[in-house]
């Protein structure tokens, strides 16, 4: 059966009220076969400009045209991160959250309006999980690599890769081993991560939760050129970081990017911008290539996306190809494992649904689904038996069966 309301208030009673969080340095020795482009770090506007339209040509892909081979890539890295657990102690069940572009792992805990916003919060208080959410490497207080021969996507994925394994092994200091059930989640460039970790190690998580996703590549030009990309080090909040590392130049470039018309408080677009974390042009050249890739993951999967999502839909994700009901949906024929497939659609939301009037929508939706595949915390699993169809508009549908139309 459906997990009902019933069964979520009979197991919310049950789990902490609050959470204990905790900071973390973690040093990590990253390695990946990255590629190497004959390209050079742009050092001026122009030069940032001449990139995203080369990028973003159409019919033309600039990554490849520049692409001269690969190079294995190893170095040591600091990664920072923050794990919760609820007040009781550590739950039988661990999540670890990978951001995308344009944020740190603040954006699962987001301290605007007294953690109004705040993922993490649902996750532990409400439903009793465990939570790890970290910067990516190269971005907020991990380590700042080489943006053009280090930051690169597959880099990143072995980064997350080493995470998830000392995680599982109880190597951190600070952070108790033994959880029954690991899954992980992303959002935009975080789900592609998310998406290549499974593919390359299919039984490393239990149930995936990709949010701000698809696999449509048509719109990635949209964000580029919305973005309105400048250095990194010209934006206060920024100067840290060396050349190569870009951020977007102003408010209306952040909107464009992540937000939907009349979803928002416009409060949060300024807390956002003054709030924001750059893209390094490694990042650029590599942002599609992961989630190319077969994947033969065999556990849950669900993707969650905005209605008016920009950069993985064009702003309409339910214009959806023949035989689909949404772009997200498409998703299904890269998962040829999996033991249950669903895609949630917010209506209404934008690209940053953690941002949105519409977050706590998003986040029953994820949790949840957690919950109805056995990747909640002891206790907490439901059975579910529907099988067939896809979330319809703001809800989640659970099952594994491609509906009878395909």
């Amino acid at each position: 059966m459906k997990f009902t309301l019933a069964a979520a208030t009979a197991i919310l009673a049950t789990v902490a009220s609050a959470k204990n969080c905790k900071n973390v340095t973690i040093p990590i020795t990253a390695s990946a076969r990255n590629g190497v482009f004959n390209a050079t770090i742009p050092t001026t506007e122009i030069e940032i400009t001449d990139l995203i339209l080369n990028l973003a040509q159409q019919g033309a892909n600039y990554s490849a045209a520049t692409l001269t081979g690969y190079e294995t890539v190893t170095g040591n890295f600091d990664i920072a991160a923050t794990y919760c657990e609820p007040d009781a102690g550590q739950s039988s069940a661990l999540q670890i959250l990978t951001h995308g572009i344009g944020f740190d792992r603040s954006y699962w805990d987001l301290p605007f309006n007294n953690y109004n916003y705040s993922y993490v919060n649902e996750a532990v208080d409400q439903y009793g999980f465990s939570t790890f959410s970290y910067d990516r490497l190269g971005i907020g207080q991990s380590s700042h690599g080489n943006p053009l021969t280090q930051i690169q996507a597959y880099l990143e994925v072995n980064a997350l890769y080493q995470l998830t394994k000392k995680l599982e092994a109880g190597s951190i200091p600070g952070i108790p081993g033994g959880f029954e059930v690991v899954s992980h989640a992303g959002h935009s460039f975080g789900s592609q991560h998310t998406y290549l970790l499974t593919a390359m190690y299919p039984n490393i998580s239990k149930c995936i939760s990709l949010t701000g996703f698809s696999q449509n590549g048509s719109f990635v030009a949209d964000f580029e050129f919305a973005a309105n990309l400048v250095q990194a080090n010209t934006v206060s909040a920024l100067s840290s970081y060396p050349d190569g590392y870009f951020a977007n130049a102003n408010m209306q470039s952040v909107q464009y990017d992540f937000f939907s018309p009349g979803d928002f408080d416009p409060n949060i677009l300024t807390y956002a911008y003054m709030n924001g974390q750059p893209v390094t042009i490694g990042e650029l050249l590599t942002i599609g290539g992961e989630i190319a890739v077969p994947n033969t993951f065999p556990g849950a999967v669900h993707i969650v996306t905005g209605g008016r999502d920009v950069p993985y839909c064009g702003g309409n994700c339910l214009a959806a190809p023949t035989g689909y009901p949404n772009i997200p949906s498409t998703s299904k024929k890269y998962f040829t494992d999996a033991s249950v497939f669903n895609v949630t659609i917010i209506p209404g939301a934008g690209h940053g649904l953690n941002l949105e009037y519409d977050h706590p929508t998003t986040y029953a939706s994820v949790l949840n689904f957690l919950l109805q595949n056995g990747c909640g915390p002891s206790g907490s699993t439901t059975n579910s038996t529907s099988t067939g169809s896809y979330g319809g508009s703001g809800s989640t549908s659970t099952g594994s069966s491609w509906p009878s139309s395909k």
